[in-house]
């Protein structure tokens, strides 16, 4: 047993270090900019995350809507052919209301098209998949024909359109026309 008054090894570890005086703490305006840097880092992570965050909703919802394109495409060559039955026909009448609602759906999902006949050809936004004379509604360099339209997304391409282009025919090369065969066999009187 160990008498109280003899100093052990316990006691020293209890006593207070011998060297130089306690550290200060920092000022209380250092730490008042410290918080300062924390919350505004803190508010850039934030902003940073809704932003991700929104590209990702962005990014699905393209996908789905991608997805969704043949079948729209499908549905208006039916409501092409359902036309020509007269305007009081209820199929007519089912397939028109259907057309109002799937344009209405891509309106309010940001969706547009990309391309109409008779304007300017864009190679950002279309493909130009064949050429065609140059006619009185469609002038040198814009849409003739839209094989398959293109869609836009918020300002992004969901689909670039297939679109035929009106051209002004080529004309045959120069001196092409009057050639004669290097043996002269194309002589008069010959």
């Amino acid at each position: 047993m160990a008498s109280e008054g003899t100093d052990g090894p316990d006691e020293e570890a209890r006593a207070p270090p011998a060297e130089g005086p306690a550290p200060q703490s920092p000022p209380a305006e250092d730490w008042e900019n410290r918080f300062k840097y924390l919350l505004a880092d803190f508010e850039n992570f934030r902003r940073r995350s809704e932003r991700e965050r929104e590209s990702l909703t962005r990014q699905a919802r393209g996908a789905v809507l991608r997805d969704l394109l043949p079948l729209l495409e499908s549905f208006r060559s039916a409501g092409a052919a359902v036309a020509r039955l007269a305007p009081s026909d209820p199929l007519r009448q089912g397939m028109e209301l259907l057309e109002r609602e799937w344009s209405k759906f891509l309106k309010h999902q940001g969706v547009e098209p990309v391309v109409e006949v008779g304007h300017p050809f864009r190679s950002e936004e279309a493909e130009a998949v064949g050429e065609t004379p140059v006619r009185d509604d469609c002038p040198e360099g814009s849409v003739a024909e839209i094989v398959q339209q293109g869609y836009r997304f918020f300002g992004g391409l969901l689909r670039p359109a297939k679109v035929i282009v009106a051209r002004v025919p080529r004309e045959a090369a120069p001196g092409a026309e009057a050639t004669t065969p290097a043996n002269g066999s194309d002589e008069e009187g010959a």
